[in-house]
């Protein structure tokens, strides 16, 4: 299985990335890990909705450029669908029972997906209602990810 996550922007906290990195290191008996950094669009502190959407439509189609037809793509957003880790697990069997051995998760800039991407996405996520970092979702994505397949190998990791 390839697992892809495509994020905006670029992740500076040595003790994300050293978090980022134990957890492709765990997963890679599971699956290929990859994780692929847009730039983010620069915007000024105060701005207009317009351009608060010209800021995602841009990010969002250096996401796009990312995504290959056959991927199967996750989005994270605050009105995704929000699983048990679980739900998660099975979700993630099934799609590999079912065919979909790539599997891509969005995560988007500060302002969040454009339309676009979301319309591309086969299914949005939410982790719940707080509003996290995106660097810090990164950390929490990869760690569910793990842990679903953990779950789906009969391991106590996730108790």
């Amino acid at each position: 299985m390839n697992i892809k996550i495509v994020c905006v922007g670029k992740l500076k906290e040595k003790y994300f990335k050293d978090a980022i990195a134990e957890y492709k290191k765990r997963l890679s008996r599971f699956a290929k890990v990859s994780i692929v950094q847009v730039p983010d669009e620069k915007a000024p502190e105060k701005f207009s909705a317009a351009e608060d959407e010209r800021v995602k439509q841009i990010e969002g189609e250096r996401i796009l450029s990312k995504i290959k037809d056959k991927e199967y793509v996750y989005v994270t957003a605050i009105k995704g669908k929000q699983r048990s880790s679980e739900e998660f697990a099975k979700e993630i069997q099934d799609l590999s029972t079912y065919g979909h051995s790539d599997i891509t998760f969005v995560i988007g800039g500060s302002l969040g997906t454009s339309d676009a991407v979301n319309k591309r996405g086969d299914d949005l996520i939410s982790f719940g209602k707080l509003t996290m970092p995106h660097q810090l979702m990164r950390v929490v994505l990869i760690e569910q990810i793990y842990r679903a397949f953990m779950i789906n190998s009969g391991s106590p990791y996730h108790k």
